[in-house]
Order: structure tokens, then C-alpha cells, then sequence
């Protein structure tokens, strides 16, 4: 019996020293790599924070980046877009709260809030007419956006962009365990097993880097969560609404998704009343400006093109 409590001690003991080493390391490592953070961009004033802003380009029309939820770091994620857009545009990556460089708000992350906070840092920008381009969850905070500032958005696209109807958005978020993971340490040290996790596009080593450093220290902070609790609630707040009919609008799409039933036709779906709208799809995966930018820049300036020599 005292083989056994003595065998059991030992576990414990060992058990509380690898928790220790593991919040010790993450403590120590987020120090240091806050000091290794190389700033882009511009900050801009936004309901009193600071939201981040990189513009690139100086084309006659402007193209305004929105990132799907979770992107560490919006502005160096969209860098093979930017490089294949830049010549031809002013691009504009918004970075919002809890992204990139970018402020964390308390303020909740409904999709009035968001849009409103994105309006607002164009404005500050003095940016009044601009495309709008959103990969992911930017579909549905694009969609109310364009229905709030139609006067301002000359055309909307959408890479691999949510649609308010389709499933699997009302399931139960485990905001908690997301927490606990990255204040133990264990998401550091999962990232470090894994490093695939990390979702970047083909980059040099320093920009990757980065977008590690950048990803890791926004990962699960509480604007990122808080707009995960309100990811159904921001779906069904848009779900009557569609596109403006005169709104140039087209959609890049992954080819083959196997997680989304009928994803494909509900973009169909969302582009059958308008007078410019089109659909595209591409190999590839939900990160199609990873792989597929200069196919994405080519078919978009073409499709501008299309819509001019109609009008």
C-alpha cells in the first residue's frame, strides 16, 4: 500500500510539474515575442481604440480586404492578394478589434457593431466609394454592410464567403475550454507538436514568423470568443436580407466542399436576382487566397471590366 501512495505521489508531482513548465514557458515565450512583433499598417481612431489599418496601392478604385473569423493576422494573410491586386488598386486591409494589431474591445461582437467599427475606420480614412472584398464570415457582415452603405460600395466579393442560410451555425461554442487552453499554456505547446496548425499562405520565413507570433497572441483573446458566441445570432440577423440588385457581385468558391451541404448553390442562390452577379470556383481549400490569388485578382478585374462595358 505504501509502494502505491508513494508510485501516486510521484505522478502528481510530475503531473504538477509539466502544468507548471508548460504556463511558466508560455508566460516567458509571450514576453519575449511581444518585443519581436514588427508593426505594419496605420492605427486608426475607432470608437476609441486603435484599429489597424495597411494600405497598399494606388489605383483610381479602391478594394477594402475583410478577413474570416480567427485570422491572426489579417493584413500578412491577404499578402499574396495584396501583391495581385496592388498594381492595378488601392488596397485597404481592415484589421478589427482582436485582429492583427489591432485593440481588443469589450464591446459585444454583433454584426452591427462590427460593421458599423469597419465603416467607421474607412471614414476616418476619408475612404467614401471602394469594393468590398471579405473572405469567410465577412460574408455576412459584408452582406449587411452593403445594405447599410449602398451608396458607398460599388461592388461586393466574396472568397469562399458564409452564406446566412447555411448549416452549422448555431452550434454550441466551448468558449471556456478555448480559454483555459490558451491560459495553461496547452495551445502554445499544441502549436508547437503541431505545427500545421498554423494556417498562413506560401510566405517567406520572416512574414510566417509573424504571422505565428501575431496569431499566438490574439488566439482566443476576448473579442475573438465573444464574436464566436455570436456567430448564430449574427447569421440569423441577416438571414432576410440579400444583395442590392444593381451591385456587381461575384463569388470564389472552393470547388469540392465536403463540410457545407450545397455549397455551390446557395451562393447561386444569393446572386439570381442580380443584374452583375457570377460565381466561380477554384481547387483548393476555404483559403483560396493562399493558393488561387492571381487566378482570383485576374477574374475580378476582368469581371469589373465586364460590368463597365455593360454599363
Amino acid at each position: 500500500m505504501k509502494k502505491w501512495i508513494k508510485v501516486i505521489a510521484i505522478l502528481l508531482a510530475v503531473i504538477i510539474l509539466f502544468l507548471a513548465t508548460v504556463f511558466v514557458v508560455n508566460v516567458i515565450c509571450n514576453k519575449i515575442e511581444k518585443g519581436k512583433i514588427q508593426t505594419y499598417g496605420q492605427l486608426v481612431p475607432v470608437d476609441g481604440k486603435q484599429m489597424n489599418v495597411l494600405i497598399q496601392g494606388s489605383g483610381g478604385e479602391t478594394v477594402v480586404l475583410l478577413p474570416g473569423y480567427g485570422t491572426g493576422a489579417p493584413a500578412l494573410d491577404f499578402k499574396p492578394l495584396i501583391e495581385e491586386l496592388s498594381p492595378h488598386y488601392k488596397v485597404v486591409v481592415i484589421e478589427p478589434f482582436g485582429y492583427g494589431l489591432s485593440d481588443v474591445t469589450d464591446k459585444e461582437r454583433t454584426v452591427e457593431n462590427i460593421v458599423n467599427e469597419t465603416h467607421e475606420a474607412l471614414q476616418q480614412l476619408n475612404i467614401n466609394r471602394y469594393i468590398l472584398m471579405g473572405h469567410s464570415i465577412s460574408g455576412i457582415y459584408g452582406l449587411d454592410y452593403v445594405n447599410k452603405y449602398e451608396n458607398e460600395v460599388t461592388a461586393f466579393v466574396g472568397i469562399d464567403s458564409s452564406v446566412p442560410t447555411q448549416g452549422g451555425t448555431d452550434e454550441p461554442v466551448p468558449t471556456g475550454t478555448y480559454k483555459q487552453l490558451k491560459q495553461s499554456g496547452f495551445f502554445r505547446l499544441l502549436m508547437k507538436l503541431t505545427p500545421s496548425q498554423l494556417i498562413a499562405p506560401d510566405v517567406d520565413d520572416a512574414t510566417k514568423e509573424q504571422i505565428r507570433i501575431i496569431s499566438l497572441k490574439n488566439s482566443f483573446n476576448n473579442s475573438v470568443l465573444n464574436e464566436s458566441e455570436h456567430i448564430a445570432s449574427n447569421f440569423k440577423a441577416v438571414e432576410k436580407l440579400s444583395f442590392p440588385k444593381n451591385l456587381p457581385l461575384i463569388f470564389f468558391l472552393q470547388a469540392n466542399d465536403t463540410e457545407t451541404e450545397g455549397w455551390i448553390p446557395l451562393h447561386e442562390e444569393q446572386i439570381k436576382n442580380s443584374v452583375h452577379g457570377k460565381v466561380m470556383t477554384f481547387e483548393g481549400d476555404h483559403y483560396l487566397h493562399h493558393t488561387r490569388s492571381k487566378e482570383i485578382a485576374e477574374n475580378f478585374r476582368s469581371f469589373m471590366q465586364e460590368v463597365k462595358d455593360v454599363k
